[in-house]
C-alpha cells in the first residue's frame, strides 16, 4: 500500500509523510495537503465530475465514521477501488482524535461559516483551515459536489441513524440526495430551516455543495465499534466514488422526515435543562413540558404536537445550541 494511504496513522502520530504526492498502478493521484487532510485525483479518463468532500473526526473522539475513511482510503492506496471522483479525505480535529477528546478548547463544528473569525485558539483556527482547503476543493466550475460531514453522537438515539440537511434560502431539499441517504441506511432526516454554524452548512450555503452531516451511532474509542454498522454507507460511498452507483431515485417511504421547529439557545449560566441526564435523541416531548430554564424569566415550554428532542447538551458555552425541539414534516 502507498504510505498516503495511511493518512489516520500519519495523523495519529503527528507525523508529515516523506513524500507528498503518490500515484497508484492505476493512475490514481494522491496529495496530501496537511495535517489530516488528503486529495485524491483520478485519471482523466475516469474523471465523472464529481467533487466529493469526506469528513470525519471534526469531534475527535467519534472514532467510527474515523475508522470507515481509512477504510476507503486504504482500497483506493492499495488499487482495489479506483476512483472516478475527485475526494477530499479530511480528519477535522487531529489533536482531539490523538487525545480520544469530542474538543480541546471549542466545539469545532460551531465554528464555520466565519464564526471562527469571532473566536481565538486552535480550534478556531483549524476551522478556518478547514474552510479554505474546501473553497479550493470545490472550485472547479461545472462539477458535482457533495459533501459528507460524518459523526457519532455523545448519547443514545432512538433512532440511531440521521441525517442533518442544511438550509438556505431560496433553494430546495432534494429528494434525489434524501432517497441516497435512505439507501445509504439513514433511518431519518432532519431538514434545517435557518443558516447554522456547523462545516456542513458552511460547504452547503457558502460553496454551493450538497451537504449532510450524517449521525451513524453512538460514539466509541478506537476499536470498539463493531456495534456501529455502517455497511451500506460503505456501499454508497463506494459507488459514489468509483462511479458504480445505480441510476437515482426519490423513493423516500422508508425514511423518517422532520423539521426543526425551535432551537434552545443557552444565554447565561443559570440555564436548566429539565431532561434526564440520559435521555436519547429523537425521544418525545409532551405538550406542556418545561424544557427549559434560564435567566431572567427564560422558559421554554412545548407546545408542538409529536415534539421530539435531539442534541440536548446543558454544558454547552453561552450563546449555543443547548437542544433542538423537532416534529415530523408531513409533506
Amino acid at each position: 500500500m502507498l504510505a498516503l494511504g495511511k493518512l489516520l496513522q500519519l495523523t495519529l502520530a503527528g507525523r508529515e509523510p516523506a513524500q507528498q504526492i503518490q500515484l497508484t498502478v492505476a493512475g490514481v493521484r494522491l496529495r496530501w495537503l496537511g495535517e489530516g487532510v488528503l486529495e485524491v485525483t483520478p485519471p482523466v479518463a475516469r474523471d465523472d465530475g464529481l467533487d466529493l468532500l469526506l469528513s470525519a473526526g471534526i469531534h475527535g473522539n467519534e472514532t467510527a465514521p474515523i475508522e470507515l475513511l481509512d477504510e476507503l482510503l486504504h482500497a483506493i492506496a492499495d488499487g482495489r477501488l479506483v476512483p472516478a471522483a475527485r475526494v477530499l479525505f479530511v480528519f477535522g480535529n487531529p489533536e482531539a482524535m490523538r487525545r480520544g477528546e469530542r474538543y480541546l478548547e471549542q466545539d469545532v463544528n460551531r465554528l464555520f461559516n466565519g464564526r471562527h473569525e469571532q473566536s481565538s485558539g486552535s480550534e478556531a483556527l483549524r476551522a478556518a483551515d478547514l474552510e479554505r482547503l474546501a473553497a479550493n476543493f470545490f472550485q472547479g466550475p461545472g462539477r458535482t459536489r457533495l459533501h459528507y460531514d460524518l459523526h457519532t453522537a455523545i448519547r443514545g438515539s432512538k433512532i440511531e441513524q440521521f441525517a442533518l440537511y442544511p438550509w438556505q434560502e431560496g433553494r430546495e431539499h432534494s429528494r434525489q440526495q434524501m432517497a441516497r441517504l435512505a439507501r445509504a441506511g439513514m433511518a431519518a432526516i432532519l431538514l434545517q430551516n435557518r443558516s447554522s454554524i456547523t462545516f456542513s452548512a458552511y460547504t452547503y450555503e457558502t460553496l454551493g455543495a450538497e451537504a449532510f452531516t450524517l449521525e451513524l451511532g453512538k460514539a466509541r474509542p478506537f476499536g470498539h465499534n463493531q456495534q456501529v454498522d455502517v455497511s451500506r454507507l460503505k456501499t454508497v460511498l463506494e459507488q459514489l466514488i468509483s462511479g458504480d452507483e445505480p441510476p437515482p431515485g426519490d423513493d423516500l417511504q422508508s425514511l423518517e422526515v422532520f423539521k426543526v421547529s425551535r432551537e434552545v439557545i443557552k444565554r447565561t449560566d443559570a440555564f436548566t435543562l429539565h431532561l434526564p441526564a440520559d435521555i436519547e435523541n429523537f425521544s418525545e416531548l409532551k405538550p406542556g413540558y418545561l424544557l427549559a430554564e434560564d435567566a431572567p424569566g427564560i422558559r421554554w415550554i412545548v407546545e408542538e404536537q409529536g415534539a421530539r428532542i435531539i442534541f440536548p447538551n446543558p454544558k454547552v458555552k453561552n450563546g449555543l445550541r443547548a437542544g433542538i425541539l423537532i416534529v415530523p414534516e408531513s409533506a
